[in-house]
């Protein structure tokens, strides 16, 4: 016998190796003359197979039993069936292997599926049960009642498991067989989700029997009602998925109840039925999952309607009123499943109603991103961005805001409940059809991953052989260049592309078409819809958010179409914010701020990540929105991390002093070095909300910009004055002290100075020093003038005598002062002076002069120590505010700023004359040395450092979010969400968490501050 040529076999999908000739000779497809002439419409089917030698090789398998001369007769006259047989041996090797062990279903391929469905749900359960044994013309199983299995155990599984097979054979042939007989109608998804959901009915039904059947005869009477939720619930089950349900048992209607301990043992009866139903079922086809049942798997397999209605009525958590959309009684007792229906459905329609939704909802989101594991992220059809998930959630998260009042909207289907939005106006119809064609061809897509291998699976492959398998089983070819593989995967890209658009199409265009008439097929939601959908989204006040909305796009001007644009995208990250309300309220009053910016809009509108990155900002910080408008050209920062990290605090700074020093007059010059600042407070806020910065990073940059902003006013000030009195001979130095002399500012701290002045020789002191008044007086009002500008309030209230001392002294003094009258905490303030402004040799002469007083030679008197000891006591009583919670309060509280602070100030009096590096304004290289010195413990100083950066960060934290200084931590309610938002905790979590690690970082400080500062031991 010749082989046929390799041209031939090329043209038909196959390649000419030994398997594939042994394959054609053992399926009689080749004769002397090479293919059989009879056999070319079977061999051009299988070329349309997901892989044809596969789909052969099955062939060749059949052709070892008696039935094959039947099967290729009708192979060879049958289009529909040859479609059939020949999709499903090129698409499944699992379902292969089933033909080739049971060759007669083959016969099951010939029938022509007529109706809507593939196979009726009747026709699925006579025959799951005549395979164990059960007349179908019995009463099906309810528990204890009604047929039970001829055959249990080992013999029922796999007389199940046979049967399962076969019906999933027909299923899988008349799905696939378009693919390959393209003349055959196509079969669309939902009869396919429908058939497989009816076999998972019937598979639970008579596993239920088998169960039973298999019972002890000294069971207590049972009714059981297997109740599907999930995709079996919505009768959208894919080939292989969990099988999710929920087990309902109670006594059968013709038990009477008795008393009460029937309960006891009628539900361990359900229980033991409802255990072996499971394990059945799972041997037989899939994993049945019990888990949305009342407390997951910590509870109670099988509950009485009783027990689940008191269960949702008090305890049930939004996620589980969502579950409950898809319930269905699949199995069992019917009548107990609609009990259970009626007792649950009414909390599903008012779940959106609930106080927790949002927060709940968007947790749910959240978890699904989690969910997906490192490097599968755009492979994975169900979970991915832009894959199955999605377009459910978002089809639930409709019905349930919308079904409340439209019974319409009640429906468990993904793709019926998108069709009832359309209708009823909820989605627009170009919108609903785009989402369900991207559903259809991702659930379809998951549907033939499954296949290949009867794999639960999402994955697509990273194989090209098995991504190019799984595209020609779709009914892909090649065209052009590209392969099968290449076509589908940019199809898939598409599709992802349009669902994650999503909440824009869903949610958020509409939103604009209630307000603002724009014309088009889009639908538009009423205004009570609209208000009720921004609700459901986290808008406290959705009428306000409706006002905002119309305000932005109302109308037909240029700035109005963008916004058109802009606010479908920015509305989805303002709904999953800290403060929906607050944001878009700023982005209101920015927008309108920038009315005639001509770049504003258009660069947001061109740049996506600028414009998301605006309204997470502006819903998480206050701070943001306020200092935003007078500085929209941070904005341009936005866009790479490398920009808004570019400007270092030098640059900044003599940046500042540069466009300072032009200014025509002192206020000109001082407005412009304000300004400058509140460019720079936003950057930083900017890039200290997006956590790209630390809390030492912002201080420095704070420190440095105010550094410029006074040295700038001084600057400004001296030459007005210097103007105004020729004859001034005055040299002056501005010093400065507490946190801005620490270099350790925080977004609301002053800037605490002294000033210190000398009269040029030859110059009346007094004359000189009045002078230096005038100029310190001056410089204090331009900074604190009132401005948009963010003043710079300047403190001098830490000179020697306080308010009611001279604002400017000399240096001598200065030094009188100290040595006569002053008071320890004197010296405790001077350990952070630090010359700032003026005369740099001035300021280093009073620096000098500090030192001797600061450190002193022989360090602290005994006495000093009770007596800070003492103020520090007063200050913990008297300053600390009331009702303010010591353990939460960031500057005052336990183990707070000042407890740090003054512990390591302490140290520093008594040991820096004999420790260098404890000669520094700053706490965290003054910790540092403390450590090296030996002055604390490894322990203790990793301590107070973490406390002190962790009080720190809340304190700046505090300031972002509720745009204004506060030192105590929220007790409860969105504030304290936001703040732990901010600290870099998980939107969704429990802001508890954020609370208990302050409180356990600030409680080991203060064990070292009552060790070291107060003397504990």
């Amino acid at each position: 016998m010749s082989r046929p040529q390799s041209k031939s076999l090329l043209r038909y999908g196959l390649g000419n190796d030994p398997r594939v000739q042994s394959n054609l000779t053992a399926t009689q497809m080749v004769d002397v003359d090479g293919i059989a002439a009879d056999c070319e419409d079977v061999l051009a089917a299988l070329s349309r197979s997901g892989r044809p030698e596969l789909a052969l090789h099955g062939l060749a398998r059949l052709a070892e039993s008696s039935h094959w001369s039947s099967i290729l007769e009708n192979l060879k006259i049958n289009a529909r069936f040859r479609g059939r047989l020949v999709a499903v041996l090129g698409a499944s090797t699992a379902l292969s292997d089933h033909l080739a062990a049971h060759p007669g279903d083959w016969k099951l391929l010939l029938p022509e599926a007529t109706g809507a469905e593939l196979i009726g749900p009747t026709r699925l359960y006579e025959v799951m049960a005549v395979s164990v044994g059960i007349d179908p013309a019995e009463a099906p199983c309810t528990g204890t009642e009604g047929a039970k299995a001829k055959l249990t155990g080992g013999p029922a599984v796999v007389a199940m498991r046979n049967a399962y097979r076969s019906q999933l054979l027909i299923i899988a042939a008349h799905d696939l067989a378009q693919s390959v007989e393209p003349s055959l109608p196509p079969v669309a998804l939902p009869a396919v989700c429908h058939a497989l959901s009816d076999l998972a009915d019937a598979t639970l039904q008579v596993g239920l029997s088998v169960a039973c059947a298999a019972l002890s005869a000294t069971a207590a009477p049972v009714a059981l009602s297997i109740v599907a939720m999930g995709k079996c619930g919505a009768r959208e089950l894919n080939y292989i998925s969990d099988v999710d349900v929920i087990f309902v048992a109670d006594h059968p209607p013709a038990i009477s109840v008795g008393v009460a301990q029937d309960d006891h043992h009628m539900l361990i009866s359900g229980a033991a039925l409802a255990s072996q139903t499971m394990r059945i079922c799972e041997q037989v086809a899939w994993e049945v999952d019990a888990g949305l049942r009342p407390e997951g798997g910590a509870g109670a397999l099988v509950r009485t309607p009783a027990s689940f209605v008191a269960y949702y009525q008090r305890w049930a958590q939004t996620w589980e009123f969502q579950a409950l959309l898809k319930a269905r009684p699949a199995a069992g007792s019917m009548e107990l499943g609609a009990q259970f229906m009626a007792a649950t459905q009414s909390g599903v329609w008012t779940a959106a109603g609930r106080e927790s939704f949002v927060d709940d909802v968007q947790a749910m989101r959240r978890r699904v991103e989690a969910n997906i594991p490192e490097g599968l992220r755009d492979k994975e059809l169900k979970l991915g961005p832009g894959g199955l998930r999605d377009v459910e959630f978002s089809v639930q998260l409709l019905q349930l805001v919308h079904g409340r009042s439209d019974p319409e909207l009640r429906i468990p289907g993904t793709l019926t409940a998108l069709r009832a939005l359309i209708r009823g106006g909820y989605v627009g119809r170009s919108d609903g059809a785009e989402l369900a064609g991207a559903y259809t061809f991702l659930r379809r897509a998951e549907h033939r991953i499954q296949l290949q291998r009867l794999r639960r699976t999402h994955i697509l492959p990273d194989d090209h052989a098995d991504l190019d398998w799984l595209a020609r089983t779709d009914g892909y070819t090649a065209f052009g260049t590209s392969d099968a593989a290449e076509i589908f995967t940019s199809e898939r890209a598409r599709h992802a592309a349009i669902v994650r658009k999503l909440h824009e199409k869903l949610f958020y265009r509409p939103l604009l078409h209630a307000v603002a008439a724009v014309p088009g097929e889009e639908m538009q939601l009423s205004s009570t819809a609209a208000a009720e959908r921004l609700k459901a989204l986290g808008f406290r006040s959705p009428e306000a958010a409706l006002r905002h909305l119309a305000a932005l796009t109302t109308g037909v001007s240029r700035r109005a179409a963008i916004q058109r644009t802009l606010l479908p995208v920015m509305l989805d990250t303002f709904a999953a914010s800290p403060d929906p309300d607050g944001g878009l309220l700023s982005y209101r009053h920015v927008s309108e701020a920038l009315a005639d910016t001509p770049w504003y809009l258009r660069l947001l509108r061109d740049e996506g990540l600028i414009a998301q990155r605006l309204a997470g900002l502006l819903g998480s910080s206050k701070l943001v929105g306020d200092l935003l408008a007078r500085a929209p050209e941070v904005l341009r920062l936005l866009v790479t991390d490398a920009e808004l990290l570019a400007p270092e605090p030098v640059q900044v700074a003599a940046s500042l002093l540069a466009r300072a020093a032009r200014g025509t007059t002192a206020q000109d010059s001082v407005d412009v070095a304000r300004s400058a600042r509140r460019h720079e407070l936003l950057r930083l806020a900017c890039a200290d909300m997006l956590g790209l910065v630390s809390v030492q990073d912002v201080a420095v940059g704070l420190s440095a910009v105010a550094d410029a902003t006074v040295q700038a006013a001084y600057a400004a000030a001296h030459k007005q004055v210097a103007a105004d009195r020729p004859d001034h001979g005055v040299r002056m130095a501005v010093i400065g002290m507490g946190r801005f002399g620490g270099a350790e500012l925080g977004y609301s701290s002053d800037a605490d100075v002294m000033y210190v002045a000398e009269p040029l020789p030859g110059v009346d002191q007094g004359e000189a020093l009045n002078t230096a008044r005038l100029i310190s007086d001056l410089m204090a009002r331009l900074l604190s003038r009132p401005s948009p500008d963010p003043a710079l309030e300047v403190d001098a209230d830490l000179r020697p005598e306080g308010k009611n001392g001279p604002m400017v002294r000399t240096l001598e003094s200065f030094q009188a002062y100290w040595k006569k009258f002053a008071l320890p905490w004197e010296r405790q303030a001077l350990l952070r002076a630090r010359y700032v402004a003026g005369e740099s040799e001035l300021g280093s002469t009073f620096i000098a002069a500090a030192d001797e007083f600061r450190y002193p030679s022989a360090g602290l008197a005994q006495q000093d120590v009770i007596e800070i000891r003492r103020i520090k006591a007063r200050v913990d009583v008297e300053r600390l505010p009331r009702g303010a919670d010591p353990s939460t309060h960031t500057k005052l509280g336990s183990g707070g700023l000042s407890d740090v602070e003054w512990t390591v100030q302490l140290l520093q009096l008594q040991h820096a004359f004999e420790v260098p590096g404890l000669r520094t304004p700053q706490t965290r290289p003054a910790i540092s040395a403390a450590c090296d010195a030996g002055l604390l413990s490894a322990a203790d100083a990793s301590a107070l450092d973490e406390a002190w950066l962790k009080a720190t960060h809340v304190r700046n934290v505090l300031m972002q979010v509720l745009g204004k200084p506060e030192d105590q931590i929220p007790r409860q309610g969105r504030q304290l969400a936001a703040v732990a938002r901010a600290m870099g905790y998980p939107a969704g979590g429990d802001p508890g968490e954020f609370v208990d690690e302050y409180r356990r970082t600030s409680r080991r400080a203060r064990w070292v501050v009552d060790r070291v500062f107060s003397g504990g031991g």
